[in-house]
């Protein structure tokens, strides 16, 4: 038996042991309770991103309002005593549509810095605990671009018209900041300020784009700050190109690496992050870690000693761009010979890494993982030569784990498919979870029921899915939605979701399979439907549902099939290959691989799959949907989003099209305004902007099921 195969059963073992031993938490079942309704949904909050304080006292997260409410978020505060109820820390004007995020403790406690929109910009603001108003900083640049001086510039600059020489400072729009660990430094990273003259061009309609040759970018600056935490003097730019996508400081505050990306769409070409170490004393002078690799993703983590980083980047496995590891880097000391290389800490992992590592105090690093339908912890070495040990946890789903640097507790949000989040503190991670006073998220306590772990065979390999029975199922056999997630590289978790209720309420099950292709079962499954989409991935689907109705009360005669993005496109391979569904439910789908290719977002992941589509003509044609549309039978309806970039609404358009000419029932609704992501967590409950686009989708993919299965609306 491999480490690997030890570590699955290790983990899966001691969540079982963990309910075993009376950790699990009582479900909720009451019979009192109701399921949500599609209004309820509108009516959720979220909480995220949990962050303990320095001296150990407080929990800073963030809860965002409602969709009905405008879906802002805002900063809480709560003690770790576990005593008191929790307090709202920020509050927006009418004037700011998004609220409060991106909070940070300041070293000492003594403050919080958040982001937040108040005007035109962005800014930082600082916010004392020992009370008084939010304060922003006042960062300010000379534009190190300035279009509207250039040679061909429209309109033309007339000599009496020309701006001075020198341009002044102007207010930046920060999309990312980090406190250094002393306090004494701001790394700020934001994209160049628009200039006077360039307002003026855009206001006079001389807009025209060249496409990718963008001059603009996003850039790193430095802040000194007083012991008061104001700033000392001017920003301080570093030299380097733009685009600066992440910085993370050094224990000892006198470096940070930072992460930069080609800018002007290299990365539709391949991945082109280049890291670079930064001295406090010599802005102008960064180092490249040439031994990096280019796909590094976020920040890193370093030692205590700032000897060792620890940093997440793309497997070296043949895998799906996204497919994951944890890597180990030593630094040097300058000038002390050649570089390392990286270690893979965990290069045979059946599962995926699900958040920021920690170096621990007793030398090891701790790790959240995702292991099939769920997410926990395990403990490794750092030199990567001992198999990682799983920490029992009560819930299946454990995010958003934190601590500070002495490591004073733990802080994190549990849930599980019949228990809401909650949010917890410990002394140790993954320990007892002493639970937090955090303001309820929905305004009433609804029914949920708890999943069922399934597992199956097809093709050689082992499937695992989710099943969701409604309390109707105890007396009769119920319809059956088959429910595919994204990607193909997603996976559903153990996780709670009032969505799923709203569905349960009507009566119908739910099969959320992992087939070939998903994520949380090691980079040869990840990678087990390349050139291969819609076909073993769609017949473990299949086989998924013939085992539901083999051995649980689902009707066979009544099945339903949904999804978004590649749960989507699943859906439009579904309607080519097969008449067993009466309704099928598409989202924001991939339906033709050539124009996708040609007008999505970035082709980089698809390139992975099937190659460029004029290189491999038979293959991506077998692989759009479209091609199976001359077999088309079952009802089909779209939901799209008109300003979706990754699956742009063309997609959807051409499917209607060819359904409607096949003469096949077939129904098109698009969402003005909505991007890809955003629409999808309309629909699914969680807070956004829009106020009635996913009540609006709900209702129709009800009432389209409800008319496949033959049921009258309820």
């Amino acid at each position: 038996m491999n480490k690997t195969s030890a570590l699955f059963r290790g983990l899966s073992l001691a969540f079982s042991l963990a309910c075993a031993s009376g950790l699990a938490v009582t479900p909720l079942l009451a019979k009192d309770a109701n399921f949500p309704t599609s209004e309820d949904l509108r009516n959720l909050k979220a909480m995220s991103a949990p962050q303990l304080s320095p001296d150990g006292k407080f929990v800073l997260f963030t809860v965002t309002d409602s969709t009905a409410e405008g879906a802002k978020s805002h900063l809480w505060l709560v003690s770790t005593s576990g005593n008191a109820s929790a307090r709202q820390l920020t509050y927006s004007p009418a004037s700011d549509k998004r609220g409060e995020h991106s909070g940070m403790w300041t070293p000492d406690s003594s403050a919080v810095l958040f982001a937040a929109k108040r005007g035109e910009t962005t800014q930082i603001f600082r916010l004392p605990m020992s009370g008084g108003e939010a304060m922003p900083y006042d960062l300010k640049v000379v534009p190190p671009v300035d279009d509207s001086k250039e040679k061909d510039a429209l309109p033309p600059v007339t000599e009496s018209a020309k701006p001075a020489a020198a341009a002044d400072p102007l207010p930046i729009n920060p999309s990312g900041f980090s406190l250094s660990p002393d306090g004494n430094w701001l790394a700020i990273w934001a994209a160049d300020p628009g200039t006077p003259g360039e307002k003026k061009a855009k206001e006079a309609k001389a807009d025209a784009l060249w496409v990718n040759h963008e001059r603009h970018g996003s850039r790193l600056y430095l802040a000194a700050l007083n012991t008061d935490g104001s700033i000392d003097g001017a920003l301080k730019p570093v030299a380097l190109a733009p685009d600066v996508v992440a910085a993370s400081w050094s224990p000892k505050s006198d470096r940070l690496i930072a992460i930069t990306e080609l800018p002007n769409e290299a990365s539709d070409l391949g991945p082109s992050a280049t890291e670079w170490t930064v001295t406090i004393g010599a802005l102008d002078k960064p180092t490249s870690i040439s031994s990096l690799p280019a796909t590094v993703r976020g920040g890193f983590v370093w030692s205590e000693d700032a000897t060792e980083i620890l940093f997440i980047a793309q497997t070296p496995e043949d895998a799906p761009p996204g497919v994951e590891e944890l890597f180990a880097l030593s630094l040097p000391d300058e000038g002390s010979g050649p570089k390392p290389h990286p270690v893979r800490l965990m290069p045979d992992f059946l599962g995926g890494v699900a958040g920021e590592p920690e170096f621990l105090s007793n030398g090891k690093v701790l790790v959240p993982v995702s292991v099939g339908t769920r997410e926990g912890l395990v403990t490794i070495t750092p030199d990567g030569k001992s198999a990682p040990e799983s920490i029992p946890q009560k819930l299946p789903v454990l995010l958003g784990l934190n601590t500070n640097r002495k490591q004073t507790g733990w802080v994190w949000i549990a849930e599980g498919s019949d228990q809401p989040p909650a949010l917890c503190f410990a002394k140790t991670p993954g320990g007892t979870c002493i639970p937090l006073a955090a303001p309820s998220l929905s305004k009433q306590t609804f029914r949920a029921m708890p999943s069922k772990l399934i597992q199956w065979q097809n093709e050689g390999l082992t499937i695992e899915g989710l099943l969701y029975l409604p309390p109707e199922a105890a007396t009769k056999k119920v319809p059956l939605i088959v429910d595919v997630h994204g990607g193909p590289t997603g996976v559903w978790r153990d996780s709670y979701g009032d969505w799923d209720g709203f569905l349960l309420s009507h009566g119908w099950a739910i099969l959320r399979p992992n087939p070939r292709g998903s994520s949380g079962y090691g980079a040869k499954f990840a990678a087990a439907n390349k050139n291969d989409l819609g076909g073993a991935d769609f017949r473990d689907i299949m086989a998924g549902v013939d085992f539901v109705i083999k051995n649980y009360s689902v009707d066979g005669n009544k099945l339903a099939l949904m999804g978004y993005s590649y749960g989507g496109e699943m859906a439009g391979f579904a309607e080519g290959k097969t008449d067993r569904f009466k309704a099928i439910i598409s989202g924001a789908p991939v339906i033709d691989q050539f124009s996708e290719y040609g007008t999505e977002r970035g082709s980089w992941y698809d390139r992975w799959f099937y190659g460029k589509p004029w290189e491999h003509f038979e293959d991506v044609w077998r692989q759009s949907p479209l091609s199976g549309v001359g077999k088309a039978k079952t009802p089909f309806l779209l939901l799209q989003g008109e300003s979706d970039v990754t699956d742009p609404v063309g997609q959807a358009q051409e499917m209607y099209r060819a359904l409607r000419q096949a003469g096949v029932p077939v129904d098109l609704v698009t969402y003005p305004r909505e991007d890809h992501g955003p629409l999808a967590r309309g629909i699914f409950g969680y807070p956004v902007p829009e106020p009635w686009h996913g009540f609006d989708a709900r209702r129709r993919i009800v009432q389209f099921l409800q008319k496949g299965f033959g049921e009258e609306a309820k």
